[in-house]
């Protein structure tokens, strides 16, 4: 699976079980990425995407979602850490790849991204940078596992 995750500066994800920022602009490259993919998430993150369709990406929701994906199709990790939904061994061997949005502000936050992509495993593809609907500038990383 390709995880897709939004942190800040310091890899916060969530506040007090809300997200730091739902960009839209984000949200619409996100799909151009998994077009012709499924997407999965949970009915969190499925709120977001009730008036988004790209008419070529099937947008799953569901609470186990993380279980359900198989390899290469993606999914939107946002209210819960990506190590916790895979419960009870905690395997994140599954990802084969990461997305990840930055929001480049500081956020409060008490929910963090758990994977060190800086470690030995990890190799960056690429990076590019927007302006998104609420942020002057979001980057975007895509990283493969070596």
């Amino acid at each position: 699976m390709i995880a897709i995750v939004c942190v800040d500066e310091r890899n916060g994800m969530m506040f007090h079980g809300r997200r730091q920022s739902q960009d839209r602009v984000m949200r619409e490259d996100m799909l151009r990425v998994c077009r012709g993919r499924r997407l999965y998430m949970n009915t969190y993150s499925g709120d977001l995407f009730k008036n988004m369709s790209d008419g070529e990406t099937e947008i799953v929701i569901a609470d186990d979602f993380a279980r359900r994906a198989g390899d290469g199709d993606y999914c939107f990790f946002e209210k819960m850490e990506v190590e916790r939904t895979f419960l009870p061994d905690r395997d994140v061997s599954r990802i084969e790849a990461v997305i990840m949005y930055h929001w480049n502000r500081r956020y409060p936050a008490d929910t963090w991204f758990p994977i060190h992509l800086s470690d030995e495993g990890w190799k960056i593809l690429r990076t590019e940078e927007f302006q998104g609907s609420s942020h002057e500038r979001i980057t975007k990383e895509v990283y493969q596992r070596i």
